[in-house]
């Protein structure tokens, strides 16, 4: 296991747990998928003035522009890190079986789902770049297509991240 980190770095796979993967999104739309999304943070289960704090604040941040990236990925977060919503950073992790249309400039519908929750600008933007980083290797992202279960999307994250 390598050691935890310091300043601006993050560690993925200590951000996901299998309460926070859903590997068969329903949605069928944009603002769907965000609720489902968001329904997969089990700090915010008994908050729903939260959950809507959140969905405000990614509705808001689609608007601006998609945060559909392209090859089939979009990572959903706010425009400002959310101060006070939750204690420690997370990362939900969603696939849909088929894909749905999120405004990339590639157009290729999304099929995996990113959500970023963090408390501090700095672990946001620490988040968004490691993410995109790794889901630069099609390996990766045909790997996250292709498990079966949430310990393997885990596993999948943290092996990539021991390679950087």
């Amino acid at each position: 296991m390598p050691p935890m980190q310091t300043s601006g770095s993050v560690n993925l796979s200590e951000l996901l747990s299998p309460a926070r993967i859903k590997l068969d999104l329903k949605s069928n739309d944009r603002e769907s998928v965000l609720e489902e999304l968001v329904s997969c943070i089990p700090e915010l289960a008994d908050r729903p003035e939260a959950c809507q704090t959140l969905l405000r604040a990614l509705h808001e941040r689609e608007q601006l522009h998609s945060t559909g990236i392209g090859d089939g990925i979009a990572l959903p977060h706010s425009r400002n890190a959310l101060v006070g919503l939750v204690e420690r950073a997370v990362v939900v992790f969603g696939r849909h079986p088929n894909g749905i249309d999120y405004g990339a400039p590639d157009a290729i519908p999304a099929r995996l789902f990113f959500l970023v929750v963090a408390p501090t600008v700095t672990q946001h933007l620490a988040i968004l770049a490691r993410l995109i980083r790794l889901l630069r290797d099609p390996k990766l992202r045909q790997a996250l297509i292709a498990a079966t279960d949430s310990e393997k999307i885990i596993g999948l994250i943290g092996k990539a991240e021991a390679k950087l």
